[in-house]
């Protein structure tokens, strides 16, 4: 075989290997075999560069520098959609939809991208030319740069000539290890994923954007040469071709199911890989959007709806500070009430004096809020141009907002904190975290009833959740003789939980569960955990030398010698009560793992149970002592930081095959 005809199979076998990893996420051959067929293709172009093409993987790398972007005039225009906000305005363009047809049709909703729409173009299979939008018109010439992005296809599976649209994006993962080097480099953060995909794609130095790990997906056709009637059947005839389209397109006969549709995206699009802002509804039949036509800026037979926006304006109105179970003070603000993602959010943490003195928050000023992870209000910045000189600064408290003791800053910490043994705030929170699942588990004493009981002066100390009175218990709000009786039940079988979950419980600054059991499994009890010195303590693997103070300060103070006696006394287990595991001879002994990222299968803690249980030490940092990484979804910065490290990867797949084969 010469070695044109070896340079050509090659770069077959690559794009279909790139194709089945990139566009169908089912890779067929371990990343090894795809790296050394790209360097013996490599060693063959420089050998012989006149058989360098285009469209060669090899191509994908970046070339040189440009100076400036060349425009492209798109050969049908660009056109931007209008909108749709809501129930009422959906229904009324599906009417006058149906109006304008004499009869009913079918439609298409589509996940809306949020990044930046470019127009591919292909000849007879190989890609030619990319562009962004633009003004719709005229757009710029970024071929270099969409070339760097692997689910993008340098040639089609067939020879087809085709003018395709679509939208390039930056996956969530991409986006954080992006920010966290810029981070690292002390250099500006993207503010989204949108504008890092746009600032990404618009670099005149492609090996920039060859290392931002974007990706695209394919969402119609411009010049239409394909043979399809409507566009869902285009749609599969684009990926026939081996181009990347969206899984999630769906096909609605009523209005009903495009609600549905809109619904369903609008909770779960939090568990995309990437960001979206709304979803697109369009007419599906050819013939029905040639005879609905276009306004002057958008077609007729297509319209977005948008998402409700996740950044928007309030006022900074006032700030409360609260006290936590380990004293910390924390800020939080409260806002002109404003609707974010859906839902009214009237306030949002500050964190500490050092984000307020960074952010440089005042009161009145005008702020900047989103919800992080759609869930949890954030200020994002101030806006300053809307300052009028009437906003004052943010002055922290000296002195405890619950129990007026002098507040104080301890070295090396960011947080202020009330130091005070007696601080109710401090006493009540504690019993909150005390009752919780992971600690205690007391089922029927959520917050609200904790703090009704502390209200009533029915309860002090966690101690004195196991001296409650039935009869008392009966004269309280909304305490019937059943919820009582359960209440009193799931008490009573918290006495025999194992230690661990009580010295979890008692709330001990830096002892998590996993140190917790760690310590429970070593010492045995409660009163060998708490004659243990600071050199016994800190030899436990997984145990350092902070965990290991704050645990020999805890146990010097008087009330928590009189706070463990005390439950001795009232019946509360204080032994260990778990399996310990033999690390000689357990299938994973030895093994220090670590577990990051979403898991689809099964939750985080039950694949930590279960690999402890096989022997592992699974720690919650990476290190050069960690041994394997499992990597969930959205793994971020632990990923990274193995992988610089050299440190085994596993998925979840390979994560049930570990534990099938050793729970066998």
């Amino acid at each position: 075989m010469d070695a044109s005809q070896r340079i050509d199979e090659i770069r077959q076998t690559l794009n279909r290997y790139s194709y089945e990893y990139y566009v169908l996420d089912q890779p067929t051959v371990p990343d090894a075999t795809y790296d050394q067929l790209l360097r013996e293709l490599t060693e063959l172009e420089t050998e012989h560069p006149e058989l360098i093409t285009p469209d060669s993987p090899t191509q994908r790398v970046g070339a040189a520098p440009l100076e400036a972007f060349e425009k492209v005039t798109h050969d049908l225009p660009m056109l931007s959609l209008g909108n749709v906000f809501d129930e009422t305005e959906i229904r009324e363009w599906v009417a006058r939809i149906e109006r304008s047809l004499g009869r009913s049709t079918t439609y298409v909703a589509e996940l809306k991208f949020d990044g930046l729409a470019i127009s591919l173009k292909y000849e007879d299979g190989r890609f030619v030319r990319g562009a962004t939008r633009g003004d719709g018109t005229v757009g710029e010439n970024i071929t270099q740069n969409l070339r760097t992005i692997k689910a993008l296809p340098l040639r089609l599976q067939a020879e087809e000539t085709v003018e395709v649209r679509g939208e390039a994006y930056m996956p969530k993962q991409s986006f954080e290890r992006l920010n966290e080097d810029r981070a690292s480099r002390e250099e500006t953060l993207f503010a989204n994923p949108r504008n890092a995909a746009a600032g990404s794609l618009r670099q005149l130095d492609s090996s920039i954007t060859a290392s931002r790990n974007l990706s695209l997906f394919v969402y119609g056709v411009g010049v239409n040469t394909l043979t399809a009637r409507s566009h869902s059947e285009a749609m599969a005839q684009l990926a026939s071709l081996g181009l990347p389209t969206n899984q999630h397109m769906q096909t609605c006969e009523t209005v009903e199911e495009i609600l549905a549709y809109i619904a369903h995206w609008t909770e779960a699009r939090a568990s995309l890989p990437y960001e979206i802002d709304g979803i697109v509804l369009k007419v599906d039949r050819y013939d029905d959007q040639e005879e609905l036509g276009f306004t002057a800026k958008s077609p007729r037979f297509a319209t977005a709806y948008k998402f409700a926006a996740e950044e928007v304006m309030t006022t900074v109105e006032d700030v409360d500070f609260s006290v936590g179970r380990t004293g910390k003070v924390t800020p939080r603000a409260r806002f002109a009430p404003v609707v974010v993602a859906g839902s009214t959010v009237t306030y949002a943490t500050l964190h500490n004096a050092d984000f307020i003195a960074e952010k440089d928050i005042r009161l009145q000023d005008s702020v900047i809020i989103k919800k992080a992870g759609d869930v949890i209000p954030a200020v994002v910045q101030v806006v300053t141009a809307e300052r009028t000189g009437e906003e004052t600064p943010i002055v922290f408290p000296t002195h405890c907002p619950a129990c007026q003791s002098e507040l104080v800053r301890l070295e090396g910490e960011v947080d202020i904190r009330c130091v005070s043994p007696e601080c109710p705030a401090q006493l009540m929170e504690g019993i909150i975290h005390f009752v919780s699942r992971q600690a205690m588990n007391i089922d029927g004493l959520g917050e609200k009833v904790v703090r009704q009981l502390y209200d009533h002066e029915a309860i002090r100390t966690i101690a004195d959740l196991y001296r409650l009175d039935r009869e008392e218990l009966l004269t309280f709000d909304r305490m019937g003789e059943t919820s009582v009786d359960k209440l009193l039940a799931a008490i009573e079988a918290s006495k025999q939980n194992s230690v661990e979950r009580l010295l979890f419980g008692l709330g001990i600054r830096l002892v998590g569960q996993k140190a917790a059991y760690l310590l429970a499994e070593r010492f045995d009890s409660l009163a060998g955990i708490a004659a243990a010195s600071y050199d016994e303590i800190v030899a436990i693997d997984g145990i350092g030398g902070k965990i290991a103070d704050s645990i020999v300060k805890y146990f010097e103070h008087p009330e928590a010698q009189a706070l463990i006696r005390d439950l001795e006394q009232l019946g509360v287990n204080q032994r260990f009560l778990g399996e310990r595991v033999d690390q000689t001879n357990a299938p994973l002994g030895g093994k220090t793992i670590v577990l990051t990222g979403t898991l689809e299968s099964l939750k985080r803690s039950e694949a930590g149970k279960r690999l402890e249980a096989l022997g592992a030490d699974v720690t919650g940092s990476v290190s050069k002592k960690t041994d394997v990484l499992v990597a969930g979804e959205k793994a971020g910065s632990k990923l990274t930081k193995a992988e610089s490290l050299g440190i085994e990867i596993w998925d979840e797949a390979r994560l049930l095959e570990e534990l099938a084969k050793h729970e066998a």
